[in-house]
């Protein structure tokens, strides 16, 4: 397993960690997304690495943006 910390622009509320988990939580090979919303932190455990623009992908199409770190 590998687990993947990205930064995410503009979650503000429970339903922003809904939508952020449920988009990410969908992409192939992910078996977990904890999403703390104070710092916008997003922890992906997944049973290979990820290419980083499907999970840029998957943010985006919850709404909010992946911050290139």
């Amino acid at each position: 397993m590998v687990t993947t910390t990205y930064q995410v622009q503009g979650m503000t509320c429970g339903h922003c960690v809904s939508a952020v988990t449920a988009e990410v939580g969908a992409v192939a090979g992910v078996s977990d997304v904890q999403v703390d919303l104070a710092t916008g932190r997003v922890t992906v455990t997944s049973e290979s690495p990820l290419d980083t623009n499907t999970v840029r992908a998957a943010v985006d199409e919850a709404g909010y943006d992946l911050v290139d770190e």
